[in-house]
């Protein structure tokens, strides 16, 4: 068989492998106890596993699930939109592949020391990849909310891991925010099976329309309701003020796949929003589109002069965060498929480099913080000896007997160095980098909105969002900047910090994506814009799930219909 063959094989199946993985190791390492590099092992090989399916489930949506591209699954086998329902197109694809991603990162990073710093960590850890996965796979309202409870759950516990003051209470203000969000969603699902009177997002889609005038109000309410929880899980302005503090204070490794946790939320808000207020929705027809553009304005202004207004490290990424977040929102806001095409790409690059900062931010606090002395060789063993080349007298000296031709930059800090400008230039949406490429592709559409040529009347909130990208991108490298020479260029006399294999590679393979990402980016971009006018002209998606059948049962029917034992 064919590679091709071999996944259309798969499928349906294979979509709800990035669930079912997860969940079944998380019990399996339940069960290992204390056997720690044993469940590191595990732990790792279920995270490559979860790339190589996610991997899988993004080239059957761009090569072989034509000509809708939209894959479904019924685990209850119940007709929809009876049953819970699992599907996967273009953008729930490409949000698994991240999130595996990440995961796979985190979890390598995580094995070199901060799993051992308390209990329970890689079932945590995997439990909240089953959330994820869920949640961007689900394809109903209330499974969502059981998909983002279970996350949470997870999410609470490694926000915890490792203990501390700081810890403490950021997660104390991280769980009541969530909780009270998590009953707002309660409470717009309520609302809105009760005007429509399902859960099916696909079925909504197609009820809202009909839905009477004097009724309207009411689903508005209760779209709106839902929007707030969702946003408050975005970490959008003015209810994200409690991500920078959590993030910030997390482990390296939880903070590194939280980062997609902001993205989720905003996911949820464009599936929602993309499916129940299209252009075919009548008189609600992009509900609330000037209200998600302002508070995507509010929160990229937001997490920009938090990225100024701080020198510790991991708060700026944290608002680096934030800036990735409000960018989307906004972006999604314009109701324009050119627009979320090349928000979808800024994303893509921008968590992997948020990502890859807060790995690598832990790493520069270790080195600021140690008090050894220079040591005399790093764990890359090619860095040299400053005190080496200070003996070595046939080496022309200064007046304070140091070598005229300049020390050489040790391997790690080298290491070090670079990694961090990648992230910045990154985030900031400088060339050459994949942050510049998204923001240029956003810029373009706004300018030139539905291709109307010269002519075209730009909006003022496209100038504003225009505007505000400029700004950002300046103030997030003159923040990188000024955290970058008193953390890595300047000091003088501290110890060349020494790092280890498997601390750096999770962060050099995120900054090399961030480089595919650019070279490969006319692939990418035809992806992403395929996936955004996928999701805002909705047809295909609400029809594949509509005509999903129950697969018949294998046990044989008799006379009368009777089903034989």
């Amino acid at each position: 068989m064919t590679l091709d063959a071999e996944i259309a094989a798969l499928m349906p199946h294979l979509i709800a492998a990035p669930i079912l993985l997860p969940m079944a190791t998380a019990a399996a390492l339940l069960l290992l106890g204390d056997r720690r590099t044993l469940k590191a092992w595990v732990s790792v090989l279920s995270c490559g596993l979860g790339v190589v399916i996610s991997i899988a489930l993004v080239y059957w949506v761009q090569h072989i699930g034509q000509p809708q591209a939209v894959g479904v699954y019924l685990p209850s086998n119940w007709p929809v939109p009876y049953g819970i329902v699992l599907v996967l197109d273009r953008l729930s694809a490409m949000m698994l592949l991240l999130t595996s991603v990440l995961g796979l990162a985190a979890i390598l990073s995580a094995v070199a020391r901060w799993d051992r710093a308390g209990v329970q960590f890689h079932p945590l850890f995997q439990l909240q990849l089953m959330g994820l996965a869920g949640a961007f796979l689900t394809g109903d309202l209330f499974n969502l909310f059981v998909c983002f409870e279970i996350m949470l759950a997870a999410s609470y516990g490694l926000l915890l891991h490792g203990s501390g003051w700081a810890r403490v209470r950021s997660g104390l203000h991280y769980l009541a925010v969530n909780l009270l969000a998590s009953v707002f969603i309660l409470i717009g699902i309520a609302i809105l099976y009760g005007i429509t009177g399902t859960l099916n997002l696909a079925d909504m889609a197609i009820i809202v329309p009909t839905i009477p005038e004097g009724d309207r109000g009411l689903l508005h309410a209760g779209a709106a309701i839902l929007a707030v929880a969702f946003l408050v899980k975005a970490g959008a302005w003015p209810l994200g003020f409690w991500l920078a503090p959590a993030y910030s204070s997390a482990a390296a490794p939880a903070a590194a796949l939280f980062a997609i946790l902001t993205k989720l939320g905003a996911y949820a808000v464009l599936r929602v929003w993309t499916l129940l207020f299209s252009s075919d929705a009548g008189s609600s027809a992009l509900f609330g589109s000037p209200v998600l553009v302002t508070i995507g304005l509010l929160t990229l202004a937001f997490g920009t002069l938090g990225v100024m207004a701080t020198q510790h490290l991991g708060r700026i990424a944290a608002f680096c965060a934030i800036v990735s977040s409000g960018t989307w929102i906004a972006a999604l806001g314009f109701g324009q498929a050119s627009v979320t095409g090349g928000a979808l790409y800024y994303i893509l690059g921008s968590t992997l480099a948020v990502s890859a900062f807060f790995l690598l931010t832990e790493l520069i606090n270790r080195a600021r913080d140690t008090d050894e002395q220079l040591t005399l060789v790093t764990d890359f063993h090619f860095g040299e000896s400053l005190r080496a080349l200070e003996e070595e007298r046939a080496v022309n000296l200064d007046a304070d007997e140091r070598p005229l031709i300049g020390l050489p930059i040790p391997a790690a800090v080298a290491f070090l160095g670079l990694a961090f400008m990648v992230c910045g230039l990154t985030i900031a949406g400088l060339p050459p980098f994949s942050g510049f490429v998204g923001k240029v592709v956003i810029l373009s559409a706004l300018l030139n909105p539905l291709n109307l040529g010269p002519h075209a009347q730009v909006s003022p909130q496209a100038w504003m969002l225009l505007a505000l990208l400029m700004v950002s991108g300046l103030f997030v490298i003159i923040a990188f900047s000024r955290a970058g020479a008193r953390y890595i260029w300047t000091p003088v006399g501290r110890a060349i910090p020494r790092l280890r294999i498997i601390e750096t590679l999770p962060i050099a393979a995120l900054l090399i994506l961030v480089s595919v990402l650019v070279w490969r980016a006319d692939p990418v971009l035809r992806y992403v814009n395929a996936a955004a006018r996928a999701l805002h002209n909705p047809t295909d998606y609400i029809g594949t799930v509509m005509a999903a059948e129950p697969k018949p049962s294998p046990v044989a029917t008799g006379r009368g219909g009777l089903r034989q034992p």
